[in-house]
């Protein structure tokens, strides 16, 4: 079998990973995780989203967030943008990279967002423009690729559909993610298969969630087939709002502790990397939801 030599992650814990905290989580502490997690090593962050405050009230000190950011050559800071006005302003904040996001079910598209996928796609293509005519890289990701609350298992064909509607629309980089955390190694590899067929190898990547535990089982299904980039969560941070008290995101400390047993590089400290877990989860009031961070906190504590 041959692995990837390297791996690229995207921590999205600052945005995706907070958005759904019921208490707000104030703005020098959202700096402050993203300062922790590029001094582990970090290249790509997802800091916040410019959506509407009524929507996401956790994410309404966007700019805040990003102004005071000390940024460092070599990482690139994204945000999530859902339409123009967001678009316009996340704009005086610098993004290198803004996220759109599309839905590989009918049901999970109308339910959300009250439009169909096509017209989901339709009214990202001006945001897609806007973007790669300021030099902006344009991220798109395919939600709910493998399952959906609302109508049960979601088809290959549905995430070939979205994948080819990116690509119409000049989305540079496909994101496959499973948004409920019911996918299996191989239901992840054709949803992957899918999206391949209109993306190169190099800007196709997996976003897992662990619900059922199948995060990391998923994420090395997908390094058989050579994908090397992978969103994941520090501490495990985000919740998953479709499926009650489920667990969230696959937690950055478990994949990077995976990939290093498996001589993948990461060019990330697991040492900082935990750090950065144990601070955001002690201002939370809880323990990470990471069992690597777990384990290697608990071997710190003398005997």
């Amino acid at each position: 079998m041959k692995y990837p030599a390297k791996v690229k992650l995207v921590d999205v814990g600052p945005r995706d990973g907070l958005q759904n905290e019921k208490s707000p989580v104030p703005a020098a502490v959202k700096i402050e995780l993203v300062h922790r997690l590029q001094a582990a090593g970090l290249r790509e962050i997802e800091v916040t989203s410019f959506v509407s405050p009524k929507w996401v009230p956790q994410m309404a000190d966007n700019a805040e967030v990003m102004a005071g950011i000390r940024r460092q050559p070599g990482v690139r800071y994204s945000v999530l943008v859902p339409n123009m006005k967001g678009f316009d302003a996340a704009v005086a904040s610098k993004p290198d990279e803004i996220v759109v996001f599309g839905a590989a079910s009918e049901a999970f598209s109308q339910r959300n967002i009250n439009c169909s996928i096509a017209e989901s796609i339709e009214r990202f293509a001006p945001v897609v423009e806007a973007a790669r005519a300021k030099g902006i890289h344009v991220r798109g990701a395919i939600s709910v690729a493998v399952g959906c609350p609302y109508q049960g298992d979601v088809s290959p064909e549905g995430v070939e559909l979205v994948a080819r509607l990116m690509k119409q629309i000049g989305v540079q980089h496909c994101g496959v993610a499973d948004t409920i955390g019911v996918g299996t190694p191989r239901k992840v590899q054709l949803a992957m298969e899918a999206a391949l067929k209109h993306y190169p190898l190099d800007e196709v990547s997996g976003h897992f969630h662990d619900t059922y535990g199948q995060a990391l089982p998923n994420t090395l299904a997908c390094l058989e087939m050579g994908i090397w980039q992978y969103d994941s969560s520090i501490a495990g941070l985000g919740g998953c709002p479709y499926a009650k008290g489920a667990t969230g995101n696959v937690a950055t400390e478990d994949v990077v502790f995976m990939l290093h047993g498996m001589g993948i590089d990461t060019g990330i400290d697991l040492d900082k990397l935990v750090d950065a877990g144990q601070y955001i989860s002690d201002f939370l009031g809880r323990k990470p939801n990471s069992r690597a961070a777990t384990a290697l906190l608990n071997k710190r504590v003398p005997a």
